[in-house]
């Protein structure tokens, strides 16, 4: 989460509507001197709860215009309800995944015990869609549409001399000898708010996080080639440290996917395989919310081997048509391909 104030108080995403988060988000806000019913505006970087939770609360105490991509509306305003409040969608999934009855059930009472709770009250949403622009006083935030993670993520890109206080990224060269942005154009430096797209330590999950998508793998790899494209001085992720080279990053975490599709295959030189026994394959033994990862990872990317033709889909089982696909014109290409490698900056 983070707070804005350019004549204009604003939060990008807030948090789990549970006690012990709402208390120390009030506690931290508090220090700015800022209190709920102060906020003007929140963005919100895409519909999970840990992200978007509080975002209903918030605007109820003060007015706060909500804004969010129009993928993810429905599930901020109330119009849709998430997987794990939904039997049917459940059904649907664990059965498209092969997933065993065992390990529904365990999913199942994480969902009732674990997920119950996290968003507060329905929140009415201002929707934007990629290029748009939100104004919070002297700042602008442009909205950059980067599905994968979910339908609706959105990174929003922002003049970092436009916010006070802000510890804007160093412009010196980069690690791989290149200048940075506002050295190569006249457009000066550019950061963004990068939610879950871009994550400092680990990649984030592709195919459990939001179920609704056709392809995620391919949607997240053209995103992740687009925050390449961009080059953005800094990224401010939703989880952890600030990223001050994102676009080497996004290459990182595009070549793993590409490592992990490789992997992929090799499952599947040995037989038909189920999402559920990818994961088992590739993840071994799961718990918690990872019951949920593991299968829709490795379900985005069968799911991608089959709209490439590399594989085929035949029940829940994939088996492989094509033993020695070429893996590289499965993903988009990059500027930095052959000069980052999977496991940099921490990627997993």
């Amino acid at each position: 989460m983070y707070l804005i104030e350019a004549g204009v108080t604003a939060l990008v995403d807030t948090a789990v509507a549970i006690p012990d988060v709402r208390a120390d988000l009030r506690e931290g806000l508090g220090e700015h001197g800022v209190a709920f019913a102060d906020v003007d505006a929140v963005v919100l970087t895409h519909w999970h709860p840990d992200h978007a939770g509080l975002a209903g609360e918030i605007q109820a105490a003060g007015g706060a215009e909500v804004f969010v991509h129009e993928a993810d509306a429905p599930l901020v305003d109330g119009r849709d309800v998430p997987l794990p409040a939904d039997p049917t969608a459940q059904r649907e999934t664990f059965e498209r995944w092969g997933m065993p009855a065992a390990a529904r059930d365990r999913l199942r009472a994480f969902f009732e015990t674990e997920a119950t709770g996290l968003g507060g009250p329905d929140a009415s949403v201002t929707t934007v869609t990629d290029g748009a622009t939100v104004s919070l006083g002297a700042a602008t935030l442009e909205a950059v549409h980067l599905p994968g993670h979910t339908a609706g993520l959105c990174a929003f890109a922002f003049d970092p001399r436009t916010l006070a206080d802000h510890d804007a990224a160093e412009m010196d060269g980069r690690e791989d000898g290149s200048a940075r942005r506002n050295e190569k154009r006249d457009d000066g430096p550019e950061e963004a708010f990068t939610g879950d797209a871009l994550l400092p330590r680990y990649t984030p999950n592709v195919g459990g996080a939001d179920v609704r998508l056709s392809d995620p793998l391919a949607a997240y790899a053209d995103s992740l080639a687009r925050i390449v494209g961009r080059d953005w001085d800094a990224a401010h992720p939703g989880h952890r440290e600030r990223i001050d080279e994102p676009s080497r990053r996004a290459a990182a975490t595009l070549e793993h996917h590409r490592q992990r599709t490789r992997r992929v295959i090799d499952v599947l030189t040995a037989g038909a395989a189920t999402a559920w026994e990818v994961s088992t394959a590739l993840f071994g033994d799961l718990d918690g919310i990872h019951t949920l990862h593991g299968p829709g990872e490795a379900f985005a990317h069968l799911d991608h081997l089959a709209s490439a033709g590399v594989a085929e889909r035949d029940g829940t089982a994939y088996r492989l048509v094509d033993p020695d696909p070429d893996v590289g014109a499965l993903f988009p290409t990059t500027p930095l391909d052959g000069r980052v490698c999977e496991t940099e900056d921490g990627g997993r």
